[in-house]
């Protein structure tokens, strides 16, 4: 049978398997490669809550899905081109992220009798009982990797935790992809064992030549080409959390600081650690706490003592944390709260997305606690969005809230390496020598209401701060009446202030629209991609997604007023829509709001707001 290689402009592949089945990494190669051969990329990699659910079992399939396309690509997709299921439980929960047209990769040794009783299924064909007629390659992927590993030396289960590289093998083959980049990847992540390394490059081959030799009974293998319209530079294929801690190693070097994180583990911000913990050699100390309030409260000790302090939690953790975020309100110092936002409230869904810590972000302390809020757009956007959050706590000597979430953490996309020299300069706005002997703690600059920053053993500039309320002039302990409602406005002021330093908002497709797409933080692309097909569709729908949450850019209200209008699209029941209501007096909205643990759909995006439109 005669194979045809068909061009193709994007594509989207699932891999689907139990969550020792290595889904994840294997995901992870073929995007890297993807991003390596010039494709944009976008990724999504979706864990099962369970720490370790029974083998085979409905509730234990890790999904890793990737969207690769020769220019501008956004989201992961709705659904996927091909689906990769090396059991029956991934086939029947992954099955809806199929189209009719999709190419299902089974693992054939892995759908026995037992196999199929634990995923539910009730007769011995699993296509049948769900009424799957798409092409299937049905590739005994388990019993060819144990005679591949047969005089490897490694016992049956390390033998076994290679398969997931022959499902790659066969998919780099279905892609065209050159192999030679999986085995450069591979060598590296095994460098400390190479006879591992050895084993998953031999399975990834066999894969790879089993699809060669047999033409897999497929029709059509794909290739997706650039287009070549890339800005020129280096590249990395790089997830939100790790974008994230660059963001806040390159913003310690400008401010001329040392980055301190204190931090206690939680789904889905421990990465952040993980990687920060890396990098001593640039100054970087971490500290894992033992619990969440103590990461906090190490953090805030650490800026009192002139350190670029973050601290890195989830949802449940910002809750912990707030009495001492509040410490860092009233002493006015430099801090970082970085909120990987998951499903919630409590323990809820932790290794899925969500966007319901807004408000906490912005109301959820004690007292009057004005706090500035910043969100993350995307994977690559979390480096930036790190460096502004940094540069306003610093510059303004406030905690900053800075929002990501699960999907665009652990989702990676191509990152081209930033030129740090055209990044501004972050000044801390330290006391100055001819304030000795007339300074006091909550001594301002006139112009923006920032206390200056004496760091512990200037000369001179001996203090104290804490958090009882001190005294506007001296800085002594203070419980005056005018005295606290003085301090309390200085601090709502400062934080209002801001304003003046961060850009007015953008808004993608202006011209002559008559619905305005509202968003914020991780939903970039998908509100991106459904506003891009709406006006292919002839619709006048444009895009306002905001990074800066508290304040809001100058221009917010001029904007939300403009248009005939307004919806507002997040995954919480409507945070940011209340928020933008109570600042702006009879603000009409329109929402839409999903709280699924699961990123939108883009095709659910455009039918709703084209019915709004149409009401």
């Amino acid at each position: 049978m005669d194979t045809k290689v068909k061009s193709l402009s994007q594509v989207a592949v699932r891999f689907s398997g139990d969550s020792g089945d290595g889904m994840q990494l294997a995901g992870n190669i073929f995007s890297t490669i993807s991003a390596t051969v010039g494709n944009d990329i976008c990724t999504f990699p979706d864990y099962p809550a369970d720490i370790r659910a029974p083998q085979g079992s409905l509730t234990g399939v890790s999904g890793f899905q990737v969207h690769i396309g020769a220019d501008r690509v956004l989201t992961p997709g709705d659904k996927c081109d091909v689906l990769v299921a090396m059991n029956p439980a991934a086939l029947k929960t992954q099955y809806k992220y199929c189209t009719p047209q999709t190419v299902i990769i089974i693992d054939s040794d892995s759908f026995g009798e037992n196999d199929l009783k634990k995923a539910m299924f009730t007769t011995m064909n699993p296509f049948e009982e769900m009424n799957i007629n798409n092409e299937v390659i049905s590739a005994p992927i388990s019993s060819m990797c144990k005679e591949s590993l047969k005089d490897s030396g490694l016992d049956f289960k390390a033998a076994m935790r290679c398969k997931n590289m022959f499902a790659l093998g066969l998919v780099c083959w279905l892609f065209d992809r050159k192999i030679s980049l999986a085995e450069d990847m591979l060598k590296e992540k095994f460098a400390k064992k190479p006879e591992i390394a050895a084993a998953n490059i031999k399975v990834l081959n066999d894969g790879y030549n089993y699809g060669h030799n047999t033409h897999s009974s497929v029709t059509t293998t794909y290739r997706v080409e650039s287009t070549g319209k890339k800005e020129k530079g280096l590249y990395m294929d790089i997830n939100g959390n790790k974008a994230t801690s660059y963001g806040l190693i390159a913003a310690a070097e400008k401010a001329g600081l040392k980055l301190y994180l204190g931090s206690y583990p939680i789904t889905p911000a421990t990465d952040v650690l993980h990687e920060l913990a890396k990098h001593k050699s640039l100054g970087v100390v971490t500290v894992q706490a033992e619990d969440e309030i103590a990461g906090c409260a190490s953090a805030v000790g650490a800026a009192f003592a002139g350190a670029l302090a973050v601290t890195s939690t989830s949802g449940p953790g910002v809750c912990l944390k707030s009495e001492a975020m509040n410490l860092a309100v009233i002493t006015e110092l430099p801090l970082v709260i970085l909120d990987v936002q998951r499903g919630g409230p409590s323990t809820g869904l932790p290794t899925k997305t969500e966007q319901g810590d807004l408000l906490q972000a912005l109301y959820g302390r004690s007292g009057e606690s004005p706090m500035p809020v910043v969100a993350a757009k995307s994977p690559t956007h979390c480096f930036d969005a790190a460096f502004d959050a940094c540069k306003i706590a610093v510059e303004h000597m406030t905690p900053v809230v800075l929002l990501t979430d699960a999907f665009i953490a652990n989702g990676s996309a191509a990152w081209k390496l930033p030129d740090l020299d055209k990044y501004p300069a972050i000044v801390p706005p330290y006391v100055k020598p001819e304030m000795a002997g007339k300074w006091t703690p909550f001594q301002r600059n006139p112009k923006n209401g920032v206390r200056y920053w004496a760091l512990p053993g200037t000369e001179g500039f001996m203090h104290r701060i804490g958090g009882l309320e001190k005294s506007n002039e001296t800085g002594a302990i203070s419980t005056e009446p005018e005295n606290h409602n003085l301090m309390t406005k200085l601090r709502a002021e400062k934080v209002a202030k801001i304003v003046d330093y961060i850009p007015l908002q953008e808004v993608e497709e202006d011209k002559d629209a008559d619905l305005l797409v509202v968003g914020f933080g991780g939903t970039y692309g998908h509100l991106s991609d459904a506003v891009s097909i709406m006006r292919s569709n002839g619709k006048k729908v444009a895009h306002a997604h905001f990074e800066f949450i508290n304040p809001l850019p100058k221009n917010t209200e001029e904007i939300l007023r403009k248009y005939k209008k307004v919806v507002v699209a997040e995954q919480n029941l409507g945070q940011f829509a209340s928020y933008l209501r109570s600042k702006f007096d009879g603000l009409k909205l329109y929402q839409f709001n999903e709280v699924k643990g699961q990123p939108f759909n883009t095709s659910s995006l455009v039918d709703a707001f084209t019915k709004i439109m149409e009401d």
